[in-house]
């Protein structure tokens, strides 16, 4: 390999890393991937990557190595941009394009537009909010201001994406006008789960996701990624949990106290019906594939019946370990058979499962003391629902070893 060359595939790396990363790969993940394809090329490397950074070191002999150290901002879930650059890496590999093809085909995908645009970006968010209030099992006037709220904080998001300052401050200030509005709608509507509306209002910014990869990092032995990630995560939801304490505090002073009247119960049927509605929504906001999308949310319901049907029989905390491995299985399996990364499903399904919204439940009946649709105790079993998710899905890659690294 003589030094042109060298140059060339060490920029293909990097560049790959750094797409990856941006397209919200775990560190974990994303190390392996890199092994192997730094392996493929003939290069030996190696990388320690973190939500804000990543390091390289590449050599081919003992006159050529190189080390590459960069400051990166945590990456977005873009399901759609991963999969088309584990495609590309995969034309790579069988020599159907050139590295300097790969290069321009990667930067072509890296600034690639929302493929969904606005509208159905903000209707995903807005029926992702109603379906998460649904999924939470109180009353359809909930489901209604919870979509309202939705769109209200899509709006926040589309002028956080022209405005700095506004994108610093997002997720508390979402939570702030959420906490304000639901306040406000429960003097005309006093059937409003105050709480439950501002929950499902700012659920897409509620790190459990974030939480759960975290973990995963941590048990795979990525400590650096792992703790940082989960240290992330827990001052997003603080930050959350201040924003809709402040605008409760300001409604109640604008608006006054309301007495709360408990609506009537959605059907069960209502919950069953708000998984696929979820999983659709959750297609546009990870912006996946549209060949791609019937399999993440044939995902979602897969974990979440499996998980429901543990819960029956063995409790609602190995519940989610059993939804957790059908998942993971199913997740591999998709991956043989497609030829496609293994978090197209993956992801898509165990967000249906992550316990975001009960850490969130937990930490306000930590502070308050008040429990939210009567989930007392809760804070006992969010670690364990954590590990659970964790544990289902090293078992599953144990049943179904994974054959790709992303």
């Amino acid at each position: 390999m003589d030094h042109q060359d060298f140059l060339l595939k060490r920029k293909f790396i990097i560049r790959l890393g750094k797409a990856l990363h941006k397209f919200g790969t775990p560190a974990y993940r994303l190390e392996s991937h890199l092994q192997t394809v730094s392996k493929t090329l003939g290069i030996e490397g190696y990388f320690l990557i973190s939500p804000t950074s990543m390091t390289f070191v590449l050599q081919h002999d003992t006159e050529q190595e190189y080390n590459h150290v960069a400051r990166v901002k945590p990456g977005d879930l873009d399901l759609g941009s991963l999969a088309r650059t584990f495609d590309l890496v995969e034309e790579v590999s069988s020599g159907q394009r050139s590295l300097q093809e790969a290069l321009d085909r990667l930067e072509d995908i890296a600034n690639k537009p929302n493929p969904y645009g606005h509208m159905l970006t903000l209707m995903a968010f807005g029926i992702g909010s109603g379906a998460f209030a649904m999924l939470m099992g109180t009353g359809w006037h909930d489901v209604l201001w919870s979509g309202l709220l939705g769109f209200m904080v899509y709006g926040l998001v589309f002028w956080a994406e022209r405005s700095k300052r506004v994108t610093e401050m997002l997720e508390p200030l979402a939570a702030v006008l959420c906490a304000i509005a639901a306040c406000g709608i429960a003097t005309i509507d006093p059937s409003i789960n105050i709480p439950v509306a501002i929950l499902s209002g700012i659920i897409i910014f509620i790190p459990g996701l974030a939480l759960t990869l975290g973990l995963a990092e941590l048990a795979s032995r990525d400590l650096l990624s792992g703790t940082a990630r989960i240290m992330d995560a827990a001052m997003q939801l603080f930050k959350l949990y201040f924003g809709a304490i402040l605008g409760m505090t300001i409604g109640s002073a604008i608006f006054g106290k309301v007495d709360y009247i408990e609506p009537q119960s959605l059907p069960t049927l209502a919950m069953w019906a708000a998984v696929p509605v979820l999983s659709c929504s959750l297609v546009i906001l990870f912006k996946a594939r549209l060949k791609d999308s019937p399999w993440g949310v044939l995902a979602g319901i897969v974990a979440f019946f499996s998980a429901m049907l543990g819960g029956i029989y063995l409790g609602e905390s190995i519940g989610i370990f059993v939804g957790a491995l059908a998942v993971g299985i199913y997740s591999n399996l998709f991956a043989r058979w497609m030829k496609a990364p293994v978090s197209i499903a993956l992801l898509q399904g165990i967000v249906i499962l992550v316990p975001g919204s009960k850490t969130y439940i937990g930490l306000n009946t930590l502070i308050s003391g008040e429990t939210m649709l009567n989930q007392a105790h809760i804070g006992s079993q969010i670690f364990l629902i954590f590990m659970s998710l964790v544990a289902g899905l090293i078992f599953a890659n144990v049943v179904v070893p994974p054959r790709r690294t992303l």
